[in-house]
């Protein structure tokens, strides 16, 4: 017979590590530049770090951006690794996605704001 569970015990969440957590500092537009992914549909950031992440993990990030004095707080997915020694020089890290909501569609429309005619730009960037 089963033993009914604990209201504070999750299934699901029994042996998931939890989210680890980084904060992010954009202090210029071209770091911001270099770090914003376009090409997720929901935004996202490049994240220099050495720690080893896997596709598909949970993070969760405090994002400050340039001249505006509020964190953001984003629970991302980690969608692409940079890893050490890459190709080209690249600095290694990995590409956060936004998730779908309200609070990251704000932020994705206010990073892009802030970069206006920098989003057209062809400048090298960390990520594509």
């Amino acid at each position: 017979m089963n033993k009914p569970k604990h209201p504070h015990e999750s299934g699901a969440a029994a042996g998931v590590p939890r989210p680890s957590v980084i904060q992010l500092a954009i202090k210029e537009k071209s770091a911001l530049y270099a770090a914003y992914i376009p090409i997720f549909a929901d935004g996202g950031l490049f994240i220099p770090t050495t720690r080893e992440y896997s596709l598909g993990e949970s993070v969760y990030v405090l994002i400050s951006l340039p001249d505006d004095p509020q964190r953001y707080p984003v629970a991302g997915k980690v969608a692409w690794v940079t890893p050490a020694k890459a190709m080209g020089n690249r600095t290694q890290g990995v590409g956060i996605q936004f998730p779908r909501d309200e609070k990251s569609q704000a932020l994705k429309l206010k990073i892009e704001d802030i970069l206006g005619s920098h989003l057209a730009s062809d400048r090298a960037t960390q990520t594509i």
